[in-house]
């Protein structure tokens, strides 16, 4: 099956799910009380994943051009894994509402399985449990 490219866009798409997302904090997030619920968790870490994925793609596509620029983008691309952990984490603690197993937990569970293999593929164990960020390394590439 031959894949549609999609229109070449630029960032206004990024620039519309970042305007998403803070509107979605203004109006549900801001009024409500309580825990967060699984369906937002649910959304939230496929949305970590999917910039897990573009900024796998940024770093491919820009450390052979600019190696420091690339290694900030790696550094974010394994930051971006840390945190869909803890959402993952989250959801399976956070209160069920219906059958313990429900399509959204097997969803969540199999989205998040998917995306281990690749990570495991590109970091190491020690990329991973580092509390260096690689900030330090490029200060004079810093402004």
């Amino acid at each position: 099956m031959p894949s549609i490219s999609p229109p070449d866009t630029g960032p206004d798409l990024v620039a519309f799910a970042t305007a998403a997302l803070d509107f979605h904090r203004a109006v549900n997030v801001a009024v409500e009380t309580g825990v967060a619920d699984r369906s937002e968790l649910d959304s939230l870490h496929a949305h970590l994943l999917c910039l897990y994925g573009l900024f796998d793609a940024l770093a491919n596509r820009t450390a052979p051009v600019a190696k420091a620029e690339g290694d900030h983008l790696r550094a974010a691309r394994v930051r971006s894994w840390q945190a869909a952990e803890h959402l993952h984490a989250a959801f399976h603690t956070a209160p069920r509402k219906g059958s313990p197993e429900s399509n959204s937990e097997l969803t969540v569970c199999q989205r998040h399985l998917r995306t281990a293999v690749l990570v495991r593929r590109q970091t190491t164990s020690a990329d991973l449990r580092a509390q260096f960020t690689g900030l330090t390394r490029h200060r004079g590439d810093l402004p």
